[in-house]
């Protein structure tokens, strides 16, 4: 495996993006399992562009009841946020990753501090859905001080003026959901995402990647048609659940990889 990336997530995906190449984000919860940290490196092996590390959180509003039970699988075993970054610290990852939480975390741990420690983790932006963009200087200064780029949604009922504030203030990528209502697994992807891709990528460069609802090689490949990427949680968190080893829920995330380089070969 490569050496820790340095390079910002943005920088990192719009490379890959340039060269033709669909994105492909998969979310791993901290804790969920022992060797959680060895799926983070798999699913790198098996093509990941980038991957969202979950901390865990005892009320994630925004997650639906896959990631929920992931969550309150990983508390169970006593995860916590300083625990999660430490246990990724040391390893070697040739990918960013991006801490995925929610802002009481953030608040509790410190700003100053969770970047930092974030940092010396591997990871290199965030997602905090719960922290709306008016109120996140405190923690975008701090993050941008440490290099961390601060990921914002948008979703289908976000008016223009909103959205367009929204591409010019996100960094990394705009998260583009799908859907509705809370993440999960879906038969096929609302005809929304692709109308709000269009828009993101209207509105500005910033890469547009769609999470919510991506359930396999089928959905991922439907979802990058108008976007640069897609995000796979709940999905690839239902194999771990259901005692599916690493190099089995990898495999998952391999399959979508095959797919998305058929459907959309590169330059």
């Amino acid at each position: 495996m490569t050496a820790t990336t340095t390079v910002s997530l943005e920088a990192h995906l719009n490379e890959r993006i340039a060269d033709g190449r669909k994105v492909l984000l998969p979310y791993v919860t901290a804790g969920i399992t022992d060797d959680w940290v060895d799926l983070v490196e798999a699913v790198i092996d098996a093509g990941a562009d980038a991957v969202e590390i979950g901390i865990p959180f005892s009320d994630p509003a925004m997650d639906g009841t896959t990631i929920q039970e992931a969550s309150v699988v990983a508390l169970d075993r006593g995860m916590a946020p300083a625990q999660a970054l430490d246990e990724l610290r040391g390893r070697e990852y040739g990918v960013p990753l991006i801490a995925m939480t929610y802002y009481n975390l953030v608040y509790r741990y410190g700003h100053e501090r969770f970047a930092a420690d974030a940092v010396e983790a591997g990871v290199r932006a965030t997602i905090l859905p719960d922290l709306p963009m008016e109120q996140a200087g405190d923690w975008a200064t701090a993050a941008a001080e440490h290099g961390i780029e601060n990921i914002l949604l948008a979703a289908p009922v976000t008016n223009d003026d909103r959205l367009a504030q929204i591409v010019e203030r996100t960094e990394g990528f705009v998260y583009v959901v799908s859907t509705m209502g809370t993440t999960g697994e879906r038969s096929d992807v609302d005809d929304a995402a692709s109308v709000l891709a269009r828009r993101v990528k209207a509105a500005g460069d910033r890469p547009a990647i769609v999470g919510f609802g991506i359930s396999g090689p089928e959905t991922a490949v439907a979802a990058s048609r108008e976007s640069d990427g897609v995000i796979v949680a709940s999905a690839l968190m239902r194999k771990v659940l259901n005692g599916e080893s690493v190099e089995q829920a990898a495999s998952f995330v391999g399959e979508m990889r095959a797919a998305l380089d058929a459907a959309y070969p590169a330059n």
